[in-house]
């Protein structure tokens, strides 16, 4: 019955609010201690407001809204993409990715301590490089 309450009045346990987004307890508290997320003491446990768990998700650290210089690391619309990225696309493992950019096969540059590829450059290593081995393999 308390549990209906709360979620009527747009309150959530830490339990909940992980759950919502797919992370640890741990994590929503530990995200609460630092003051990234803004909760209270509800006698014995922590309670969430809703909307103050949407505020936290749209202010978390996320990797594809990294800037450098004031400007967008991985800015898709304009084709460049990250590591991770270009992986998915060229469906290999990311640490194939690093040593291709490290060893001058996958053409990326630094900015800051990430790479960013362009999509051509992604494209021309597919070609290149990994038609290359398929046409080996065959």
């Amino acid at each position: 019955m308390e549990k209906q309450d709360n979620h009527e009045k747009g309150l959530v346990s830490i339990t909940e609010a992980a759950r919502i987004h797919n992370v640890t307890r741990q994590a929503i508290y530990v995200a609460i201690k630092a003051n990234k997320l803004r909760a209270r003491k509800d006698t014995r446990r922590w309670m969430i407001d809703l909307a103050d768990l949407r505020e936290y998700k749209r202010l978390k650290y996320s990797r594809t809204r990294s800037m450098f210089d004031g400007e967008l690391l991985f800015d898709n619309t304009k084709g460049f993409y990250s590591v991770n990225q270009a992986a998915k696309m060229l469906n290999v493992p990311a640490q194939k990715i690093y040593y291709a950019a490290r060893s001058g096969y996958l053409k990326a540059t630094r900015k800051g301590a990430a790479w960013i590829i362009h999509k051509d450059d992604i494209q021309k290593y597919r070609e290149k490089r990994l038609s290359a081995k398929k046409r080996k393999a065959s």
